[in-house]
């Protein structure tokens, strides 16, 4: 057994009580993954500097775009939290999010995560390689999320998947001593001059306890 599984009832009740207290569906729904999938890694993903840097996304994206959309793609979107957190802000109205992680696990954690609180919406996730993704399909999104392109060697070869228009947030970080973290950058202009978009609507930093996070939003 695992020391994760060994404090599920901990992380259950503890997540359970915040929910009551705070009426929050996305803690309720949280709460309900840990008790489902007890090795979940909610500490990792769902810890101050992974919330900071997904709450600054949101409020951006909710400033600088009407926040309506029809089908939001998210790269690496791992156990679901950034939807979760979509679904749970009344600011966005979205018919449709599609998650893609390449890693098979994750897939079911984020379907349970999101299946209340995406509502009358439409949640999926897939276990699938970014690069092989046709982004110009009849389910083609209107925005595409990535914020993981510290982990993305060439990054325009993969905006070049993408077609002319697509409207895009993006997040980099200068945390250069992960071994995963093959393509950091060290200014939110470095992270500009590699996506090199169209249309920029916001460029912006988060400074964190260990890391800088740098974002844009706009248009390839």
């Amino acid at each position: 057994m695992t020391e994760r599984s060994f404090n599920k009832d901990y992380v259950f009740d503890l997540l359970r009580g915040a929910a009551k207290f705070t009426g929050s569906d996305l803690l309720s729904a949280l709460a309900e993954t840990v008790a489902e999938f007890p090795d979940t890694p909610v500490d990792n993903a769902f810890n101050h500097k992974q919330v900071a840097s997904k709450q600054w996304a949101r409020d951006m994206l909710a400033t600088h775009t009407r926040g309506a959309f029809d089908h939001v793609w998210v790269m690496g979107g791992w156990i679901g939290i950034l939807p979760a957190m979509l679904f749970d802000d009344a600011r966005f109205k979205i018919k449709a999010i599609s998650s893609f992680d390449i890693d098979p696990a994750v897939a079911p954690i984020a379907e349970k995560l999101n299946r209340k609180l995406a509502g009358e919406a439409t949640f999926s996730a897939h276990t699938a390689d970014m690069y092989a993704l046709d982004y110009t399909g009849i389910d083609a999104p209107d925005l595409v999320i990535n914020t993981s392109c510290e982990h993305i060697a060439d990054l325009p070869k993969w905006l070049s998947l993408l077609p002319r228009g697509c409207r895009v947030m993006l997040q980099s970080n200068n945390y250069t001593s992960e071994p995963t973290h093959v393509n950091c950058v060290e200014s939110v202009d470095e992270l500009a001059q590699q996506a090199a978009l169209s249309e920029l609507k916001y460029a912006g930093a988060l400074r964190l306890p260990k890391y800088t996070r740098f974002m844009l939003i706009g248009r390839v």
